[in-house]
């Protein structure tokens, strides 16, 4: 599974987009609605889908496998295992953003709250 940081996310998008001209590249927020409404990243680039950790068994169907996917979470270890789970249901285009949503204010917004 790969991983990228979210320094990289304008470029994995690009690279997603050059892959694909009608690709829309997706970032899935794993976090639970508490955490959403305590910080979210701004779907600039990208679809944001919020899907928590807990539904995605469930709910992983509603997801396109042609469109690129970024898994994201608090700190990274519960998008690593989303990542891992929807790559052995056959989901090709799948990375985790290492760190979560807080390295992602630490490295690529810095409005997006810490928690």
């Amino acid at each position: 599974m790969e991983s990228i940081h979210p320094a990289q996310i304008d470029e994995w998008i690009a690279q997603s987009r050059a892959q694909s001209a009608d690709a829309k590249p997706v970032v899935l927020d794993v976090r639970e609605p508490w955490e959403l409404q305590t910080a979210s990243v701004k779907p600039e680039g990208f679809e944001l889908l919020a899907m928590p950790m807990r539904s995605v068994p469930e709910r992983y169907l509603e997801l396109d496998r042609s469109q690129p996917i970024a898994c994201l979470c608090h700190h990274g270890m519960r998008s690593a295992q989303v990542a891992h789970f929807l790559t052995n249901q056959g989901f090709e285009q799948v990375v985790n953003i290492h760190g979560g949503i807080e390295a992602w204010s630490a490295q690529h917004d810095p409005s997006v709250p810490t928690y």
